[in-house]
């Protein structure tokens, strides 16, 4: 089974060597074309904007969500 991986290469460095694995046939480059995001996925995001805007209470800050998640 073949595993795909998404990559984002930050360092100018990193590119060289991305290249260097496209030319040994050991990476696959793709564009950006080949990710499409599923049609209810976008739907989804939609109603969730829709329904915090009109609740906007129920919204909590991003520092305070990141204490709810984070495991010591």
């Amino acid at each position: 089974m073949q595993t795909t991986y998404h990559n984002v290469v930050k360092k100018e460095y990193a590119s060289a060597v991305i290249e260097d694995l496209q030319k040994m046939d050991a990476v696959e480059l793709l564009p950006d074309t080949a990710f499409q995001v599923p049609q209810w996925q976008i739907d989804e995001i939609r109603n969730r904007k829709e329904y915090y805007k009109q609740h906007p209470d129920e919204l909590i800050d991003w520092d305070e969500a990141q204490k709810m998640i984070k495991t010591d």
